[in-house]
């Protein structure tokens, strides 16, 4: 699906670099079809180090010749960065954003053709090619785009298309979930430290028990609740900590946790929006 295209990735920073050296593992581009683009001078030696890419100062002289142009800043410096490439862009081409919060419509509301944009959500373990990127179509974007663009971010973990409309909730879920996660590897890393084990161990047993029991729900493709019923036997010291979570309401603050932060999440579209 990507081989024989352009890439230009504006905004080579952590994520950038992990898109593009995960597409140069992954993918059928190599060092001569890709252009990243920096703010800073001092960081092109840096990206040309780690990633052996060209890279320019220029976001519009990225754009020229470029099948995809992917969009890697900060939500506040979006406005600005599409202004400035908007008339160099030409609707053979396809533009994904991955700024957080900022809309498909935002996007196509700031270029002068119609050019087929796809928003994309994906979360920190990107870098470490364990992602989860939610994706979402804009007005011009075809099946074709939905293709390439799901080829990219499946260089970097695993992905999923929704509609727009359900964008905050992916925000909330998988791209503010690690840090839930963390919160919870941490808890279980300090009651092995309450038990006596080292930080060192407990924080082992903590994350790689996670990491075990997410491939068990990815790879059986069982019911959580069904995998925890399998753990827990009858009288068993399982259900007595199983009993704790639940006079603790861990159930009902996680799922407030995210809800909360889908608000907010919305609340900055809302924003973003406004200031047009």
């Amino acid at each position: 699906m990507l081989k024989g295209k352009k890439l230009g990735v504006i905004g080579v920073g952590k994520l950038g670099e992990a898109l593009i050296a995960g597409l140069l593992k992954q993918s059928d581009l190599d060092v001569t079809d890709i252009i990243g683009s920096v703010h800073h001078e001092a960081s092109i030696d840096r990206v040309k180090e780690r990633l052996g890419i060209s890279t320019t100062l220029d976001n519009r002289e990225l754009t020229k010749d470029r099948d995809i142009i992917l969009i890697a800043v900060k939500p506040q410096n979006m406005d600005k960065v599409v202004r400035e490439i908007a008339d160099q862009l030409k609707p053979n081409q396809l533009l994904i954003s991955v700024a957080a919060s900022v809309t498909t419509a935002f996007v196509e509301e700031r270029l002068t053709q119609p050019i087929p944009v796809v928003r994309a959500m994906p979360n920190t373990p990107s870098v470490m090619n364990a992602g989860m990127t939610g994706l979402c179509l804009g007005t011009h974007a075809k099946s074709e785009h939905k293709e390439i663009a799901e080829a990219i971010f499946d260089c970097v973990g695993k992905t999923v298309f929704v509609d727009e409309n359900l964008m905050d909730g992916v925000t909330a879920l998988s791209a503010s979930g690690p840090a839930y996660l963390y919160v919870v590897i941490e808890s279980l890393a300090e009651a092995g430290v309450k038990l006596g084990l080292s930080r060192e161990v407990s924080t082992l047993l903590a994350s790689q028990t996670m990491y075990g029991a997410s491939r068990m729900v990815l790879e059986s493709k069982a019911h959580p609740a069904l995998l925890k019923d399998m753990v827990t036997t009858p009288a068993g010291c399982t259900i007595d900590g199983l009993m704790e979570l639940e006079e603790g309401k861990l159930r009902v603050t996680l799922i407030k946790a995210v809800v909360k932060a889908a608000e907010r999440a919305r609340e900055l579209v809302n924003n973003q929006n406004s200031s047009k």
